[in-house]
């Protein structure tokens, strides 16, 4: 009898310590990877020489809470054959669970001039936060960039080695994501459809959405012949620009735009009619089934993604962002990019480079 108490004790015992085990797991912050971005900030001198440039990294980043009280985030970067390179700290506060942290750190911030380097190629960074109040340190993300570089639109014998730095993100193209939004009276009760999705070089226009269920436009609103509450792409979330201008100019440039139907919504839980003041608004919940978006940009088509919503008006998930520990409410699409708006770019970067080294599993660009 003493011996199966003794054993129930320690089972009593071992399932308490896995179980707080577990959620301390549970209550460490992550990153959110679609927020990761890191760039090259070019710097006008290399080791007091203003006749070469040279770059140091800047980073941006959303830290999904808690982070607890006296943490402190910083990146290392290294660059091969010479080990690390630069290390410094980002600006970090407490942050509950269920609210975010989002700094932006390096370049001239933190970061001395005579850390600038010419080296192109890969690097490799870690973002991580250490706690010297509680003990501990811990890595959140390690991640991989590809650094290159174009010359400055300057000429002359002085400008020779005036090359503008860039990280390459053309992993981006093919990687849209697809989500809803609350609107900005009836909240939840009434939310919006949004995406997102990247597009490379300077842009001098803007892009139209459109959504079709089963072959068939939908979500357009007018009044007096005139259409009312127009898609809109006019948010960008992302801008990586050169900090310089180039030669040849404007190519070396990824914006993530932030697009919304705001015509479109997912359900109505408001208690009142479907009705606007230009007539009923669209509703997934009452159209569950298979959606594209088609994007329009200087009169051709440029982007098409494919989504699904169910019977409730909820958006199916495809796994992607699940399985890959997205970290934020978004789903991952495939985007099929059309026509030549972006330039050259790389098609099979996604394979190797998506989220700077961690590509998707489960993910299948649209060819």
């Amino acid at each position: 009898m003493k011996g199966k108490l003794v054993f129930a004790a320690a089972l009593t015992l071992f399932v308490a310590l896995f179980s707080a085990r577990n959620a301390a797991g549970q209550d460490q912050p992550t990153i959110a990877k679609d927020s990761v971005q890191v760039t090259a900030f070019t710097l006008s001198s290399y080791k007091g020489d203003f006749k070469v440039f040279s770059w140091v990294p800047r980073l941006n980043l959303r830290v999904n809470g808690p982070i607890a009280s006296g943490s402190q985030l910083y990146v290392e970067f290294t660059v091969p054959g010479t080990g690390a390179w630069v290390k410094y700290d980002c600006k970090t506060e407490e942050t509950q669970a269920g609210r975010w942290w989002q700094p932006e750190c390096g370049g001239r911030d933190g970061i001395p001039e005579d850390k600038g380097i010419t080296y192109t190629g890969p690097v490799s960074f870690a973002i991580k936060m250490r706690n010297e109040l509680a003990g501990g340190d811990v890595t959140l993300f390690n991640g991989k960039m590809k650094v290159a570089k174009v010359h400055s639109n300057e000429t002359g014998p002085n400008y020779v080695n005036h090359f503008v730095y860039y990280v390459d993100q053309d992993w981006n193209l093919p990687i849209g994501y697809v989500f809803l939004e609350p609107d900005d009276v009836a909240e939840w009760k009434k939310p919006k459809l949004a995406f997102a999705v990247w597009a490379r070089g300077e842009l001098n226009g803007s892009y139209e959405p459109h959504l079709f269920h089963n072959g068939k436009e939908v979500g357009k609103m007018f009044y007096q012949g005139e259409q009312v509450g127009t898609p809109s792409c006019g948010t960008n979330e992302v801008e990586n620009n050169s900090t310089q201008i180039t030669e040849p100019h404007g190519q070396f440039s990824w914006t993530r735009m932030k697009c919304d139907f705001s015509t479109v919504r997912a359900w109505n839980k408001t208690g009142e009619p479907n009705e606007g003041m230009f007539g009923p608004l669209y509703l997934f919940s009452e159209n569950p089934g298979e959606y594209e978006i088609k994007m329009i940009y200087k009169g051709h088509l440029v982007r098409s993604m494919k989504f699904a919503v169910d019977a409730e008006g909820k958006l199916v998930d495809n796994g992607i962002a699940t399985s890959n520990k997205l970290g934020s409410n978004r789903i991952i699409v495939p985007v099929q990019v059309l026509g030549d708006s972006d330039g050259q770019w790389d098609k099979m970067a996604w394979k190797t480079d998506a989220f700077y080294g961690n590509p998707l599993t489960g993910f299948t660009p649209t060819p």
